[in-house]
């Protein structure tokens, strides 16, 4: 593993244990140059998937894009560290499952829409308003009155 710090080439696995919901192994790691530490994760990849994109566009699937939009739809919620990992394990396993070499990128946005709108109101809200392009005050009062039918918190 190369190292992030200094690109030395090899690495020392100090520590190694399965993440919290047991998807991955998470390992502690030492530069054998520069001595930094750093963690790795290791995850099972059951398969190559290309995310067909609006354009006709493929690129290969990318687990850190769903990180990253559910990480900030959620921020300043209170929700635990381990159940949006968990969300976005339960995404990964259902995209790679499907026993599909392509999965559309709208099908991945409503994985993620209706994960979160299982998991809380407000990050589901605002989830929608980028994926779903809302560009006046209008589309958020809509979109709000029907979270509240369905019964979101």
């Amino acid at each position: 593993m190369r190292c992030p710090f200094c690109a030395h080439e090899n690495s020392q696995v100090k520590d190694s244990r399965p993440s919290e919901d047991n998807a991955a192994i998470r390992r502690r790691r030492q530069c054998e140059s520069c001595g930094a530490r750093f963690t790795t994760f290791e995850r099972v990849q059951l398969r190559e998937v290309m995310v067909l994109k609006s354009g006709e566009k493929r690129e290969p699937f990318n687990r850190a894009k769903i990180e990253n939009s559910v990480t900030l739809a959620c921020r300043k919620r209170g929700i635990a560290q381990e159940r949006l990992d968990q969300l976005i394990s339960g995404i990964q396993r259902q995209i790679e499952t499907m026993g599909e070499g392509e999965v559309r990128a709208q099908a991945i946005g409503e994985m993620v829409m209706e994960g979160l709108r299982q998991l809380d109101s407000v990050a589901y809200i605002r989830f929608a308003s980028v994926y779903r392009d809302f560009t006046e005050a209008r589309d958020f009062e809509e979109f709000a009155s029907s979270v509240r039918e369905v019964g979101g918190s």
